[in-house]
């Protein structure tokens, strides 16, 4: 992968972070995508909208990652960004590939500030007080909460939302179909990430009219709350 951290760095329009909250915001449905194989990007890109979405975090769990980002985002009608970002050095990959916002599963300092550095909006992971405080104290009004489910769920979210009322969560792990309602009806959860309809193995089988039957419903119910 090309590091253009030792190069010439990228960095993004002015106005990025304006056009990622509005793309994101406008279904509020974030599949979190996991590709073994960068040929499946773009038969996945093609299913995801013609379900009606048009953002996605691309995952840097595999060496496909970069390659994937980079053939998703070659389209015009779907946001990519890049996720489980864990180092400056993926910053730079993910941005080189075309990402145009950047997830990690926890709070970073040199994450979040390299992100900060190129004009690239970032999410980070926040799962206590303390990690909330430290996004706040960066300039961040929008956080990752992560794994949901695990951590309590909406109820903690609520807990956390009280002292908290100017942040933002995207709630993700354990986010599906039966109880993505409940979170968006919540004010503080801006949107929700999930795996279930680009699931391993429907991505792994290539069945891309499943990930279109699942992501429309996914963003009817969105749009139902």
């Amino acid at each position: 992968m090309t590091n253009v951290h030792d190069s010439e760095q990228k960095s993004v329009p002015a106005d990025a972070a304006g056009d990622v909250h509005a793309a994101i915001s406008a279904g509020r449905i974030l599949p979190v995508v996991v590709l073994e194989d960068a040929r499946a990007a773009e038969p996945l890109a093609e299913a995801l909208t013609a379900g009606g979405l048009r953002s996605v975090e691309v995952t840097f769990r595999t060496d496909a990652a970069a390659d994937a980002i980079r053939a998703m985002s070659a389209r015009a009608d779907l946001l990519v960004g890049a996720g489980t970002v864990l180092t400056p050095a993926q910053v730079d990959d993910a941005v080189e590939a075309g990402a145009r916002f950047v997830v990690s599963p926890g709070f970073s300092p040199r994450v979040v500030a390299h992100c900060q550095e190129l004009g690239v909006p970032v999410f980070p992971g926040a799962a206590t007080a303390t990690e909330i405080q430290f996004a706040l104290d960066a300039g961040l009004d929008t956080v990752k909460f992560f794994p949901a489910e695990q951590l309590g769920g909406l109820a903690m979210i609520k807990a956390l939302a009280a002292p908290f009322r100017s942040v933002r969560f995207i709630p993700t792990g354990g986010v599906n179909t039966g109880n993505l309602a409940d979170y968006l009806a919540h004010p503080a959860v801006f949107a929700v990430g999930g795996t279930w309809m680009v699931a391993p193995d429907l991505l792994a089988a290539g069945r891309w009219d499943e990930v279109t039957r699942r992501t429309a419903a996914a963003l009817a119910a969105a749009r139902a709350v």
